[in-house]
């Protein structure tokens, strides 16, 4: 029986039952642009000024235009958290107006949107920004939370900041030495239903939340960020609450956290940082709320 997978279909391990897309095209990506930034007005991928900008990804990791680049600024050395809550609202907006654009697709069933920021996390430009998959299924990460119910636990005492309609705090068991999950207090399923109190609110706590990652290490963090919501495939999922997960390899400045054979062989995570004690690190962190 042949075992040949179209090249824009992900492959599924029959024993894991792991789906990998195998996209060898970018290999040929650059890792670094020759001349300038792309993203800057005027380079490769902003002919002109913008305040946000989204485009397709030349370098996909999946084909028909499910892949795109979302920038937040025109400024080459800006941080998300020094955009100040106007300039996250922003970002957040283009989030949700994409996430609509992209979940109306007959062939999308879910749409991520996410940023690796950092070389330690495979950033290769440094401008800020971020990206969005339009899968055409739902992925297992987002699907096993949906079939365990949607519970996203609760701070207890790894409260790390709030703003109107949202919290954010250090998960009970994490993987990383410091994650933050931010959650909306009521139950929204996904960015496009987001109104504009609860996206004003969601700005304000990345900012907030992101600004603190840097002043904890004063330097610039590395970070991973995603953003969970409800499936676009036309089906009832009742579970369905959008949060953001952001984590940092980091342990201490500079010093990252690898994991090791027995975590992956095993599945169970070790993590050298209480989350109690992370929570209190972040809470303790001056308050990030640029203007």
């Amino acid at each position: 029986m042949s075992t040949s997978t179209r090249a824009d279909e992900p492959r599924t391990d029959s024993h894991t039952g792991l789906r990998t897309f195998v996209v060898d095209s970018r290999q040929d990506r650059p890792n670094l642009p020759a001349t300038g930034c792309p993203f800057c007005p005027g380079g490769l991928e902003a002919a002109g000024d913008y305040e946000t900008r989204w485009f397709t990804n030349r370098w996909p990791a999946m084909s028909d235009d499910r892949c795109e680049v979302v920038l937040y600024t025109p400024q080459h050395d800006a941080t998300f958290w020094s955009l100040g809550p106007a300039g996250a609202r922003r970002v957040v907006d283009l989030w949700a107006e994409r996430s609509a654009a992209l979940g109306a697709r007959p062939d999308v069933d879910y749409v991520l949107v996410f940023e690796n920021r950092g070389a330690d996390v495979g950033a290769t430009i440094a401008h800020p920004h971020g990206q969005i998959y339009a899968f055409g299924f739902v992925p297992d990460a987002p699907l096993d939370e949906l079939l365990r119910g949607g519970r996203l636990g609760e701070p207890g005492g790894r409260l790390i900041a709030t703003a109107p309609g949202w919290r954010a705090w250090v998960p009970e068991a994490p993987t990383f030495p410091y994650e933050a999950r931010l959650v909306p207090d009521e139950h929204v399923p996904d960015l496009p239903t987001l109104d504009d109190a609860g996206r004003d609110g969601l700005a304000q706590l990345l900012v907030d939340v992101l600004a603190r990652l840097d002043r904890l290490f004063d330097a610039e963090t590395p970070y991973m960020l995603w953003i969970h919501q409800r499936p676009f495939d036309g089906n009832d999922w009742p579970a369905a609450r959008l949060h953001v997960e952001i984590v940092t390899p980091w342990r201490a400045p500079g010093v990252g956290r690898y994991v090791a054979a027995g975590e992956l062989g095993s599945g169970v995570f070790f993590n050298t940082i209480d989350p109690e004690a992370a929570a209190r690190a972040l809470r303790d962190v001056p308050e990030g709320r640029a203007t």
